[in-house]
């Protein structure tokens, strides 16, 4: 039953977010530094400092660490080879293949995360329940995600809503598969880190020059610190 609610937690905690994206897609560029910001919170707040402990009984830090470097080479490689930068003709698709990558980056990264509560729920209902806090607090800023990079890459509004549903119902079933599953810490320590990597790419090099392209810079600087800020403190908060 505890399970049932969290994971309709989680949905409705995804739908909220990308809706008030969409409420403000006005002023994209804002929402895309918070984004941004947000992104870069959760690399280095929580997917980072829990792969390391996940890990640390099998890896150092430094294989940790590189397999973080990994995640952003392969992200880079997939970004740059199967949705490459080219001229105006082409742009259009080549912008849309860009926001389709990231927004299922981000649905494959809930997927994970409603793994990471089915199988936190398996050590004991404590750490299940520091898991899952966790978890829905970013699971509102992927929903602003999911949104901003389908709409910021020339997606419609119905793709972005297609891509918010595919965000949101992908924690409920990381949940159902795993009932089914084991996995070690360790090794989902390591998944983390790639993530971290994919994470730490779109935030830097996709979001954040975007958002304050052609806009006033301060404000958009402002909405990335915030986002980064927020993270922060609202995973310091679960972890209490």
């Amino acid at each position: 039953m505890i399970i049932l609610l969290i994971a309709i937690g989680a949905f409705i905690a995804t739908l909220v977010g990308g809706l008030l994206a969409l409420r403000f897609k006005d002023k994209l560029h804002l929402v895309i530094g918070f984004s941004a910001g947000a992104l870069l919170g959760v690399a280095f707040f929580d997917l980072l400092p829990e792969a390391i402990e996940l890990a640390g009984p099998s890896f150092d830090v430094s294989f940790v660490t590189s397999c973080v470097a990994l995640g952003f080479v392969i992200y880079m490689i997939v970004d740059r080879f199967i949705a490459p930068h080219h001229g105006v003709d082409d742009h259009c698709e080549n912008e849309n293949h860009r926001g389709r990558l990231g927004a299922g980056s981000l649905s494959f990264h809930s997927f994970i995360d409603g793994m990471a509560i089915g199988l936190a729920f398996q050590v004991s209902t404590a750490v299940g329940a520091i898991v899952t806090t966790a978890v829905l607090v970013h699971d509102f800023s992927d929903g602003i995600n999911t949104i901003s990079l389908i709409l910021k890459n020339g997606g419609s509004k119905k793709e972005a809503l297609k891509w918010l549903f595919v965000d949101a119902a992908a924690p409920v079933l990381g949940i159902i598969v795993s009932s089914f599953m084991v996995l070690s810490g360790p090794n989902l320590g390591l998944l983390l880190a790639v993530f971290c990597g994919f994470f730490l790419y779109l935030g830097a090099s996709d979001l954040l020059p975007e958002s304050h392209h052609q806009h006033p810079t301060i404000w958009t600087t402002f909405m990335t610190v915030l986002g980064v800020a927020v993270l922060f403190l609202a995973i310091k908060f679960a972890g209490v």
